[in-house]
């Protein structure tokens, strides 16, 4: 693997994480809206991720020690990144309070809330950074290591 597809996977990483905090942010943002276009309460989105692979290394024939030299198709899973592929709606139920000042209530002072979290969403941050600053690692322990081979040749 050189370090051209290290890069090229930390980028995507990095992308992907800079998305779902985006995501996260609109959440957290429409936590109290009780009415959208729909007529519905905001729905918490989440984003879907999945993993690139490299269509030419996805399967190979491989043998392996001690197996008597038998070969067959092994997958490698040689990931190339990941990609969002979609950002889909939080299918739990909406949470309902007693609020009958509320101008969306219903006859009973009922008032459907988005089915949003703060301490989920916040953890989701928590954890979307974290993966983001694990990839700033790798993309620093890749510069570090490339710089060291150069300094191979002198």
């Amino acid at each position: 693997m050189s370090l051209s597809e290290v890069y090229g996977m930390a980028s995507s990483a990095m992308q992907a994480n800079r998305l779902w905090i985006d995501v996260i942010a609109n959440n957290v943002a429409n936590a109290n809206t009780t009415r959208t276009a729909t007529g519905d309460p905001f729905r918490r989105q989440i984003p879907i991720f999945e993993q690139l692979m490299d269509k030419e290394l996805a399967m190979q024939s491989t043998s392996f020690p001690g197996d008597g030299g038998e070969s067959g198709e092994v997958p490698l899973n040689y990931g190339k990144g990941v990609q969002a592929t979609a950002i889909v709606g939080d299918q739990a139920p909406f949470k309902v309070i007693f609020n009958p000042g509320h101008p969306d209530a219903d006859a009973k002072g009922f008032v459907r809330m988005p089915n949003i979290s703060i301490i989920t969403e916040m953890v989701d941050m928590l954890a979307a950074q974290r993966n983001y600053d694990a990839s700033v690692q790798l993309t620093n322990a890749a510069k570090t290591m490339g710089q060291k081979a150069l300094e191979i040749g002198r």
